[in-house]
Parts: C-alpha cells; sequence; structure tokens
C-alpha cells in the first residue's frame, strides 16, 4: 500500500494535500505559495532510516552537545582539512 508521508497545508486558506516523496510536495508548496500568495506549511510524516541516523548523528535536532562525535556518517578529517585550505 502507498501511503504519503509529506503533508503540505496553507496558514491562509484551506489548501492541504499529501504527496509520497519531498519532491513532489515542494513542487505543490512553491505553486501554490506563487499563485495564492500564501504561507504554506509542510510537515513530514517518517524518513528512511538512514535519514533519521544521519540527523541524530549530525545533531540536527537543534539541542547543543546531541550530536554523535564517534559516527561513521561524519567525516572530521575532511572536515579539517578543508578548514586547513581556508585559513
Amino acid at each position: 500500500m502507498d501511503t504519503d508521508h509529506v503533508v503540505i497545508e496553507c496558514r491562509d486558506c484551506e489548501f492541504r494535500a499529501s504527496f509520497p516523496n519531498l519532491g513532489r510536495a515542494r513542487l505543490a508548496l512553491a505553486d501554490h505559495e506563487s499563485e495564492q500568495g500564501h504561507d504554506v506549511d509542510w510537515e513530514i510524516d517518517r524518513v528512511a532510516a538512514g535519514v533519521a541516523r544521519a540527523g541524530a548523528d549530525a545533531g540536527v535536532c537543534g539541542v547543543d552537545g546531541c550530536e554523535n562525535p564517534d559516527s561513521p556518517l561524519l567525516d572530521r578529517q575532511a572536515a579539517e582539512s578543508t578548514e586547513q585550505v581556508d585559513e
């Protein structure tokens, strides 16, 4: 069974729609905002397990200190070498 996991909802009118992926939702959101001049809100019901893990490891929840510094998903050496080049 296909389920739509991205929901967009307009704050200014009754427009509400759900989509199977973020790309389609973003297109509809942009169309509604540009055509109507309204402010559309959106919500993602769930993401793939790998995406959730990467977000958690990176600390994208917005709380300082919640990132996982030992995550294999974070390439600290690449970031450090980039910083040295920039100096």
